[in-house]
Formats: C-alpha cells, structure tokens, sequence
C-alpha cells in the first residue's frame, strides 16, 4: 500500500525541482539519508545544471510505486534494493536497459541477462543485539536461537511487507524448510514461532534502531551494513553475528527506470555511484561491500576483507524468491503475523 504521506513527499519534491529551474534527477532508494546525501551533493557538484532529489523508501515500497506510476513514472533512477526485487520488476517491463561501462565486473548472478539491473553492492543478513541488554556469551548465534522462549518478547523487527531486508530473511527461512521438508509448512511454523517471540514490528528502520538503542527490544535481524553503521555513526550498544549456519547475501542493485524523464542524465548517476572510487568511499564511509569484482581487496577496509573471508553463504535459489516471495509473505501477513502468541 502507497501512504498518502510519501506520495506527498514526491509531489513537494518535484515542485521544488520545477521552481529550482534545474533539471530533475528523481531517485527512489532505501540506502539511507547519509549515503544518498552523500552522492546527491557529489553529483550536483559535477554539473551545476542538475538537481538531485531523492525519496527514501523501503525496497518493497519502490516497487509498489514504481507499478502504480507505470503509466506516468516520477522517477529516473531506483537505487538499492535485493535482486530478486529487481527481477520482478524486469518481468514487469518497469526498467530500462542500461549496460555499463563496468558490466563485465560482475558475475552473472549479479545482473540481469537483458541489462536491466546491475548489482551495486553484497549485503549480508546478521543477529544484532544491544549489547547492554545480552551479553556476547547469550547472544545468539544462529537463525534457530532466536526461537528460544528466553526471547519472548524481547525481539523487535521491522516491518518485513516494506523491507527488502526482512522479506529476504523471511524467504530464505521458508526456502530452508521447503527444501528440508518439501513443504512451506515448516517454514510457516518457524516464523509463526518467532512471531511468539516478536514484540513489535517497526514502522521503519530509523523506529527500530530507536527502540533497540533504548532496549524496548533486545534482538533484531537486520542487515550487517546499517548495524554497523548504528555503531559507528551514533556509538549505539549494538553488535551483531553471522548466523553459524550461513545467511543469505542479497546483491543490491541498481537500474533505469523505464520511462524515466531524464534518461541520459539518469545513466550519468548510474555511472557516477558504481566507479570504483564510489564503491570505496561506501566502503568507506558508509559500509556497503561492493559487488564488482574488479576493486583491489586492498583499498577495502580489514572488516569487508574478513567477512568475505569467513562469512558462510547460505543458498537461496532467487529464482523462488522471485516467483513465489509476494505469495508467502501475504500468506504471512494474513495467518502468522501478532498470532504467534495465542498457538
């Protein structure tokens, strides 16, 4: 569902662009005002001609928008979000091809076979905890542990319909159990068991990092580079694992949206955040791992270096995801979620 309060935002921001006599560049993204701020200030620095306005949603959210705006698109560029997210939307015919200068950088799993999106950045799924609240010898350390009835109530997660992060933990689980057991059943069951534990699902990330820094909830899943840039940017408690027995490592991407207004400028903003001295300043300063392969290992920082060393994969078939994603999750939202308590 599209609120009224973001469809809002988009209707202020276009009419600033038309007053500034700029042209427009739009782009819809869940990355985060630090980072989009980061690269809006930068490329208006490279043309003075060009105004940047971007609108901060979840992935789910970008997509949702970009299906009801089909027939008249408000935006040029859609900025992050998993692939598989990317790849219902290449289905849909809501992207525009765009091969980069780069393309070759890749490995196939991180583009699109037609060019319609191109991976950005690796973004590993974690556990984090307030370390105030669960020392790091309770904390748990793999996706099951979370299910233990010392927990009940002491979990906090954001709202997984919006979240691009939330939906691909919750998918991988179900992934996990279908190929265990043949069914989604057992999957069904694991979440319902976590929303036992579950004491609120969070509007927004920025609610829920409120929340876990005030330890209205303990534990949250989450992905690793908004944990640690929790911890870096606001010196908030908070520490995360990597799940022992693996965790799914979504590839955010990057497209063209089709019919975009400005589609040559569009495809300069493209180029300018995926240039490997873009990729190391997120790196960086924002902690995102970049998904080109071409970047030397020795201009990342130590800690992207030693979670690609020792981070365990979990395998996730995205081509289920992709087909089958939006029905569970509806399946979830209607028969697991708040019910978890009362079985």
């Amino acid at each position: 569902m599209i609120r009224p309060l973001a469809l809002l935002s988009v209707a202020l921001l276009l009419a600033c662009g038309g007053d500034s006599g700029k042209n427009v560049l739009t782009v819809y993204s869940p990355h985060g005002k630090d980072l989009l701020q980061h690269y809006e200030l930068a490329f208006e620095r490279t043309d003075s001609t060009v105004d940047v306005q971007w609108v901060d949603m979840g992935s789910q959210e970008v997509l949702d928008r970009l299906r009801a705006e089909a027939a008249n698109p408000q935006a040029d560029v859609w900025f992050g979000a998993p692939a598989e997210i990317f790849e219902r939307a290449a289905k849909e015919g809501l992207l525009e091809p765009h091969r980069p200068t780069w393309a070759a950088s890749v490995p196939d799993e991180a583009r699109d076979p037609q060019d319609l999106w191109y991976g950005t950045y690796l973004t590993p799924e974690v556990i984090a905890y307030n370390s105030d609240a669960v020392t790091d010898a309770e904390a748990p350390k793999d996706w099951d542990d979370v299910l233990d009835p010392k927990w009940r109530d002491r979990i906090i997660i954001r709202d997984p319909i919006a979240s691009g992060t939330m939906r691909a933990i919750f998918g991988a689980i179900i992934a996990r159990e279908l190929a265990r057991t043949g069914s989604t059943r057992a999957g069904y069951d694991w979440l319902l068991r976590l929303d036992a534990n579950t004491k609120e699902y969070t509007l927004n990330p920025t609610i829920l990092f409120q929340k876990l820094g005030r330890q209205e909830g303990a534990v949250t899943l989450y992905n690793m580079p908004d944990m640690a840039m929790l911890q870096v940017r606001t010196k908030m408690p908070v520490k995360w694992v990597v799940p022992t027995s693996g965790t799914p490592v979504l590839v955010e991407g990057i497209a063209i949206v089709k019919g975009a207004r400005h589609p040559e400028l569009a495809k300069r903003f493209y180029e300018f955040v995926t240039t490997s001295e873009a990729l190391r300043a997120a790196a960086n300063d924002f902690l995102r791992i970049p998904a080109r392969t071409d970047v030397p290992a020795d201009s990342l920082p130590a800690w992207i270096r030693e979670a690609k060393e020792t981070m365990k994969t979990m395998a996730v078939d995205r081509q289920l995801l992709a087909d089958s994603l939006d029905v569970w999750m509806r399946y979830w939202d209607a028969n697991i979620r708040n019910r978890g308590k009362r079985s």
